[in-house]
């Protein structure tokens, strides 16, 4: 192992370009990490490779604590070091050995004395200077850049794979109010003079370290690696730079924060100049500076997933799309300047902003309303404080005398922010980023936009950042179509509406752009979460398996995802108290589907709160499965109401079971056989009571007359019950038994209409005053009534349009894949009403 050193100035003799790498402490956090840079490194093609390496994960933070302690005369510093010795030297010799080992560990004891001794100083006086401070911060650098060529020179077998480059010895800068400024010239010559113009191999080159302009020994600030890293490339004329982290690339929002954040693959120096201002940890704003000045592209990548491309910044000629990244900044405060006296009055800015200057405080966010009355800043929330007194004091004469009114603070407030060149001269962005901040119930406390329109910032409480971050990628990032569902009800239906779905999902997504994230599936005692979305595949076992009990209020929660666009609860029981819940689902932003009939042939009142819930929150509710299944029945009437058709009456059969036992009847079986063999095949329901009562006829009779505008309860109606009062309260099957006592009753009421040549049906019947009643009728053998399939549904419109000839819709009316099917149905309408309308 060597350090090159005078030999001569750089130059590109071979014509091979350099690439620089650099590898952050979470790359570096132990043996392991070391192995995997260094096999990484080894397999690169490039024939001049640079390594720029931070400190070891969390070794800056602890060279840091040590002249903390030190200040405050605190013996531990001493233990400390030892500690950071132990970690240093377990790591090396879980790497190299020999005589690379020796040299290690001999090289850290030598500097571990230096640090005792500005130690000793520091404690002596109490005080740390930033001299001090840089110097043994530094040395976190410069043992893993030792370590690493070290183990590169055993691993690799050779010397020039082992060359590592301390930066001390060529980056100068001098320091400024914004920061260290490169002495490029300077810097130029001692790399030339270190490093030979020929060289072609792997050099370890040592982050975040430098000296300044009058030789003493500096650091480039926190994150001053990847600084140090770009320097590097600048200076050898780098064709590109890779930033080794322990994430994919640069991501459209925080992942911890939006669960559905993606990786940007491209942005250009002025985006990620924008996002790394915002918050984008995996880059620093310094970092792009000299790759922004020399065209060298940067590339963020994942160290432990080195076959993912991660994301390229570079020149951009053309934006590849409208929106890169959504982020914020927190820990703010807004002050807010205010008074009529600042009307038309020139240099009010001006005094503001040079208090502030003098006062040492930072604006991050500047908005100011046309009418000059208010001028509205944010600061960190910790200069807040100043700021106010700052400004107090620049205005004291303009306050006493009332042209300003006040100076305020609002506390507790975080800056949300979409970032994308894009943007610019796109119709639309900003509409769409505050109609997503407005549908999450979020509160916009002041806006700015520069006039590159690369950034549109909004200022809103802090308690809400997450939420805003959530809805505002959902909003710009996933389909319109994108919907969070809860199915409740696992029976028969629920589980042929699962099939259906995860057998359609694909074709869904890939043609329409309908991404439908089964995320909870509940039945009576248990439910199950899933965090991003359920396995439809699985979804049987892991239902059983689930040990979580049926919570509705947690169900809620979970579908109701604020990094979603939509949800929907879909029930598939008949369970009224679960109808009951649909109008505060519906006003708290949760849509609904259901062929549950409770809701909507209840109480008029309640359907009445059913629709003014969904008004308040810009929610829908879909029920076309609660008469007839899949055919198309409500949506007939409202297409006929609202394309100006009158409806005069509707008539039909809308009971799949009634309709069954009355094709069957034809007075040479008893009507008693006839039921108990129709329940034991399948076709009425466990209680056929359920079915002969008539009332699930009502309840689909009231939701039509309800669909026409009619105010109307059960109750107000004849319903023509088939179940003798007196077989009411046995079981179902002693009602079974007894129903035979009743088989002349209806072998008499079927004689009676065959005599007429008719046939006997169960029919409900609604007349546009008002009139409805369900009950046996006798139709003509050539009705419609009399000449249908078994269990299907007939419904006959008489309209103005339909008046001789009426509107006939038939077909099955039950069964679970048809009611499934047509549940479906309806949450595909849904996502079109959500999305952009694209017919599906």
């Amino acid at each position: 192992m060597r350090l090159c050193a005078n030999l001569g100035r750089l130059k590109n003799v071979s014509g091979d370009n350099w690439k620089i790498h650099k590898f952050g402490g979470s790359s570096l956090a132990d043996a392991d990490c070391f192995e995997r840079v260094a096999n990484l490194v080894l397999s690169m093609a490039q024939p001049r490779i640079g390594v720029v390496v931070s400190a070891m994960g969390g070794m800056t933070n602890q060279l840091l604590n040590l002249t903390a302690l030190a200040e405050q005369a605190d013996a531990s510093c001493e233990d400390e070091l030892n500690e950071i010795g132990r970690r240093y030297a377990d790591t090396a010799k879980a790497l190299v050995d020999g005589a690379l080992l020796v040299d290690l560990l001999d090289r850290w004891h030598e500097e571990a004395g230096d640090i005792q001794n500005i130690l000793r100083a520091v404690a002596s006086v109490r005080s740390a200077p930033r001299r001090s401070r840089d110097i043994v911060a530094g040395y976190g650098e410069i043992w893993s850049a030792r370590m690493l060529a070290a183990y590169l020179q055993q691993k690799a077998g050779s010397e020039r794979a082992g060359t590592w480059v301390d930066a001390r010895n060529v980056i100068t800068v001098r320091h400024s109010e914004l920061g260290p400024a490169v002495l490029w010239e300077e810097s130029r010559a001692k790399l030339a003079a270190v490093l030979d113009p020929d060289f072609t191999g792997i050099a370890v080159m040592t982050g975040f370290i430098a000296v300044d302009d009058e030789g003493q020994q500096t650091t480039l600030g926190r994150n001053g690696s990847d600084f140090s890293a770009a320097i590097f490339a600048a200076l050898t004329g780098a064709d590109e730079l890779d930033i080794w982290t322990d994430v994919d690339g640069v991501m459209s929002a925080d992942p911890n924060r939006v669960p559905d954040a993606q990786i940007i693959h491209s942005l250009s120096f002025n985006e990620a100049m924008e996002l790394a201002y915002f918050g984008a940890k995996v880059i620093h704003p310094q970092t792009l500076g000299p790759a922004i000045d020399n065209d060298i592209a940067v590339v963020i990548r994942n160290s432990f997933n080195p076959q993912h491309p991660g994301s390229r910044i570079s020149l951009i000629d053309e934006p590849d799309g409208q929106i890169k990244g959504i982020t914020s900044v927190s820990d703010m405060a807004l002050v807010n300047l205010e008074g009529a006296g600042m009307i038309g009055v020139p240099g009010t800015a001006d005094r503001l902003f040079a208090a502030l200057k003098e006062a040492g405080v930072s604006v991050t966010l500047i908005s100011q309303a046309s009418s000059e009355h208010s001028i509205c800043i944010a600061v960190p929330a910790e200069l807040a404080e100043r700021a106010r007194n700052v400004i107090s004091d620049a205005f004291t004469d303009e306050l006493a005398g009332g042209q300003i009114q006040s100076v305020d603070i609002t506390p507790d407030q975080s800056i949300v922010a979409v970032v994308g060149d894009g943007m610019a001269g796109s119709p639309g962005i900003a509409a769409k980023f505050f109609t997503n901040l407005a549908r999450a119930g979020i509160n916009v406390r002041a806006i700015a936009q520069g006039s590159s329109e690369r950034n549109i910032s909004a200022v809103i409480d802090s308690d809400d950042v997450t939420k805003a971050l959530r809805a505002v990628h959902s909003g710009f990032y996933l389909s319109d179509k994108t919907i969070s569902v809860g199915v409740i009800g696992a029976g028969v239906v629920g589980a042929t509406l699962l099939d259906q779905i995860h057998g359609q999902s694909k074709r869904l997504h890939d043609k329409f752009s309908i991404d439908l994230r089964v995320r909870a599936i509940a039945r009576s005692s248990r439910m199950l979460l899933g965090d991003g979305r359920i396995d439809l595949e699985k979804w049987r076992e892991e239902l059983t398996a689930s040990d979580t009990p049926v919570d509705l209020d947690a169900f809620e929660r979970h579908v109701h995802a604020d990094h979603l666009p939509h949800a929907v609860i879909i029930d598939c029981t008949a369970d009224e108290d679960i109808a009951g819940r649909y109008a505060g689902w519906l006003a708290r932003g949760i849509n609904v589907v259901t062929p549950n009939k409770k809701a909507f042939s209840g109480a008029q009142a309640y359907y009445d709160t059913l629709r003014q819930s969904a008004a308040n929150g810009g929610t829908h509710y879909l029920y076309e499965t609660t008469v007839g299944a899949a055919l198309p029945i409500i949506r007939t009437i409202r297409d006929l109401v609202d394309t100006g058709d009158r409806v005069h009456s509707i008539k039909g059969i809308l009971s799949g079971t009634l309709a069954y036992l009355f094709n069957v009847y034809d007075g040479s079986t008893p009507f008693s056989q006839i039921v108990a063999e129709a329940k034991e095949n399948g076709f009425t329901e466990p209680d056929p009571r359920d079915d002969l009562s008539g009332m699930d006829v009502a309840r689909k009779l009231t939701i039509l007359a309800r669909e026409l505008g009619q105010t109307i309860e059960i109750g107000d109606f004849p319903v023509q019950s088939l179940v003798p009062e007196d077989l009411r309260e046995l079981s179902v099957d002693d009602f079974l038994t007894e129903l035979a006592r009743y088989d002349d009753a209806m072998l008499s009421l079927y004689k009676e209409a065959q005599a007429k040549g008719r046939s006997l049906r169960y029919i409900a019947t609604l007349d546009e005053s008002g009139k409805a009643a369900v009950g046996l009728q006798q139709v003509s053998a050539d009705d419609s009534f009399s000449n249908m399939q078994l269990t299907d549904n007939l419904v006959q419109f008489t309209t103005d349009r339909y008046a001789n000839n009426p509107l006939v819709i038939q077909g099955p009316g039950a069964g679970p894949e048809v009611t499934a099917g047509g549940v479906f149905g309806d949450v595909l309408k849904l996502a079109n009403f959500l999305g952009d309308g694209t017919l599906i």
